[in-house]
């Protein structure tokens, strides 16, 4: 490839897995160079959206490790054990927010926050010596975006002795600053579960769910480009029993599945479109399971069909070109606390 120009180059190692670019560049200076670019990992990171390429991370006490996605079996492959980089203690990390590659994750015996790139081990640290970057579970939430112009950023919001505060960092920057959150006051009551956010169409969005029956459900909106906050309706879901929203991306839209229940879960997926949900599908009532497995949709749709996990790690599916839901089964939601589905890219957790 020595001879080839360097336009062909790049096209060509574009289109490779993130950890052929990483052996990639210690071929030559040169290469190097080119691979290290902003233009090179934001289009390889373009060309890395497909579903083929996710991996699933699964942390417990012992080990962390990475497993492909075999959709045609509708389970795991083969899993490679992963060494965390930075300090820990028995694995105590949570996973919070992740997008491109990136996930934002928490330690947490110190309560710090740092961007990870599991694929390239690069991570940085986001906490300050004033206590920004500094994450408390059950009273803080946090979304990974990426604005306009390529940085990747963090929305952190505190909830800390009766008030508020709305911090974003900027990895270009690597710098926090405050932004203003107005909000209603109920919402400061620890009676109030946050969703992580979800990264769609140029906003981060948030469930808020009040904790018993027939209380307040909403969705918290973040313009990225306004930085200006902003409340909608919940999908009109009974409210005879406990509610919760899980809210995914697909294909730059934004879905929810809304469980509602009490002795008996119902799930229905919905659709957002300008600010109103659209009901795609419901499924039958399904039986009592524990609230750890409350019906938390894990991931992601190929070819038009939705796959989901259980706490034991087996992958199903829910196809949806025939009747829906027929094999659904109570999952949990890997994206938080002891995994996450990702994708493998070279971005960077630092600039």
């Amino acid at each position: 490839m020595a001879d080839l120009p360097i336009e062909t180059i790049f096209e060509i190692l574009t289109r490779v897995p993130a950890k052929v670019v990483g052996r990639s560049r210690s071929v030559c200076k040169e290469w190097y160079a080119l691979l290290s670019t902003r233009d090179f990992i934001r289009v390889h990171c373009s060309r890395s959206l497909f579903s083929s390429n996710q991996r699933v991370l699964l942390i417990d006490d012992l080990t962390c490790s990475v497993h492909p996605i075999i959709f045609q079996s509708y389970d795991y492959g083969p899993r490679s054990i992963v060494t965390l980089p930075f300090d820990h203690q028995n694995n105590d990390v949570s996973i919070l927010s992740h997008l491109n590659g990136l996930l934002c994750v928490c330690l947490n015996h110190t309560n710090e926050l740092l961007l990870w790139n599991p694929t390239t081990t690069a991570f940085k640290r986001l906490s300050t010596p004033d206590s920004l970057g500094i994450y408390i579970n059950n009273l803080d939430v946090v979304g990974l975006y990426a604005d306009d112009a390529d940085d990747y950023k963090v929305l952190h919001i505190k909830r800390r002795w009766g008030v508020y505060e709305s911090y974003v960092y900027s990895r270009e920057l690597n710098f926090w600053r405050n932004i203003p959150f107005l909000t209603r006051q109920e919402y400061l009551s620890p009676n109030f579960y946050w969703s992580p956010g979800t990264f769609c169409g140029g906003t981060l969005y948030f469930t808020l769910c009040e904790c018993w029956v027939g209380g307040t459900n909403v969705v918290i909106c973040f313009d990225i480009n306004s930085e200006q906050f902003k409340e909608i309706s919940f999908p009109p879901v009974p409210s005879t029993g406990f509610v919760q929203g899980v809210l995914v991306n697909v294909r730059n839209e934004l879905h929810m599945f809304a469980t509602t229940g009490w002795f008996e879960i119902t799930i229905d997926l919905w659709t957002l479109k300008e600010d109103y949900w659209i009901k795609v599908l419901s499924c039958p009532p399904i039986p009592p399971i524990s609230l750890s497995l409350w019906g938390d949709i894990t991931h992601y749709v190929t070819n038009g069909n939705w796959f989901v996990m259980t706490k034991l790690g087996k992958l199903f599916t829910i196809e949806m070109d025939t009747k829906p839901f027929e094999i659904l089964y109570s999952v949990t939601w890997f994206r938080g606390y002891k995994g996450a589905v990702f994708v493998e890219t070279v971005v960077s957790p630092s600039i």
